[in-house]
């Protein structure tokens, strides 16, 4: 049997048995002709990364590992997965930017040389520092059109005045990790971080505060936003259009952005991705981004864990709805939670369950994903 039918094989029979059990792929709805499978298991998988050579790198924060997938096949499930780094504190987004490899860990951003086939290699090199501790502990990396790096720096509390500059904003570096500032602030946990294809504007999804009296299931929204340059985006003194906070009642939220698009309360939206190379996706797609939804936790009735479809027009957001949805149960439980969004080298697009330890993969049409069923 040829290496890509066996592979195929595999996929189905992994299908088959997450089904078996009530959890996997088979469980989890997306729009007429689409197709959702299990492209690889990765513990407590995070956010990801296409390199180079099309390998698509993982982040298993809580073991301080990164692993590399691989489908050389083209079967569209990983044959192998390889550990590029461990011992790493809390490693999270991932970026490659001029024949590096770069990781945003708990307090600092390490950088790993690239051999010849575009794969990182030897030990990691502290390229900046910034504060960790308390609080919200992911670190999402982008570098952006102007080649700078970005790296998204969550709050120390639910609601406070920060005690350090670059707690609740994303930061702006040279290229290199040096020469540090405050890029935007306001930013109480901005978890998922993607360039616009089309304006080069860095797009921010932002958890909000939790124990908003008198609504708290349903106030304030979580947040869409587009990063301006010294923009104020209103935490902790303001959330949504402008609207003070209960504990800050004469704070002035008129110079504060508000956010581009609103999500539903405590939806804890995580990784964004952009659609524009996604190609084996419908064209009507491809202007638009997905973000996945972690889901809530303070809810009555739970929220999230899904992911969304955001709808953009002349490069604006403008809507959402659901895309893919089915890892939480009609009781409120929940078996899978959805964390990070990738588009794949073959224009698929990937999804990450930190919950399930699941990588999906996501196409439309025939191919190879309908064959693995």
């Amino acid at each position: 049997m040829r290496g890509s039918a066996m592979l195929a094989l595999l996929a189905a029979a992994l299908e088959c048995s997450a089904h078996a059990a009530g959890t996997g792929a088979l469980d989890l709805v997306a729009p007429p002709g689409f197709q959702v499978t299990t492209y690889a298991s990765v513990p407590h998988a995070r956010f990801m990364a296409l390199g180079p050579d099309g390998s698509v790198y993982v982040s298993e924060s809580e073991s301080g590992r990164i692993v590399r997938l691989v489908d050389d096949h083209g079967a569209g499930v990983a044959d192998s997965v390889v550990e590029v780094a461990s011992g790493l504190d809390l490693p999270h987004g991932m970026a490659f930017h001029k024949h590096a490899f770069y990781v945003a860990t708990h307090d600092g951003v390490v950088r790993f040389a690239l051999d010849t086939a575009g794969r990182p290699v030897g030990p990691p090199v502290r390229v900046n520092h910034y504060t960790g501790g308390d609080g919200h502990w992911s670190r999402t990396i982008v570098f952006g059109a102007d080649s700078a790096m970005y790296v998204a720096i969550g709050s120390s509390c639910n609601l406070c005045v920060e005690a350090d500059s670059d707690r609740a904003v994303v930061m702006r570096y040279d290229e290199d990790g040096s020469h540090g500032r405050v890029y935007a602030r306001g930013l109480r946990n901005a978890v998922g971080l993607a360039v616009s294809p089309t304006t080069g504007a860095i797009w921010a999804t932002q958890n909000e505060r939790d124990n908003l009296l008198p609504n708290h299931e349903d106030l304030p929204p979580d947040e869409l936003n587009i990063l301006r340059a010294g923009g104020d985006y209103g935490w902790p003194y303001c959330y949504g259009d402008r609207i003070p906070n209960l504990e800050y009642p004469s704070a002035k939220c008129g110079p504060t952005i508000p956010p581009a698009l609103g999500f539903q309360a405590h939806s804890a939206p995580l990784g964004i991705v952009f659609l524009s190379t996604a190609t084996q996706f419908p064209s009507a797609y491809r202007s638009d981004a997905l973000v996945a939804f972690h889901g809530s936790w303070n809810r009555t009735i739970p929220t999230g864990a899904k992911v969304v479809r955001v709808h953009v027009v002349k490069g604006l957001p403008v809507s959402y709805d659901d895309f893919i949805t089915g890892w939480q149960r009609h009781d409120g439980s929940r078996w899978g939670r959805p964390v990070d969004v990738l588009v794949a080298r073959d224009g698929s697009v990937l999804v990450s369950d930190d919950f399930s330890g699941t990588i999906y993969r996501v196409s439309h049409g025939a191919g190879v994903n309908a064959a693995a069923q």
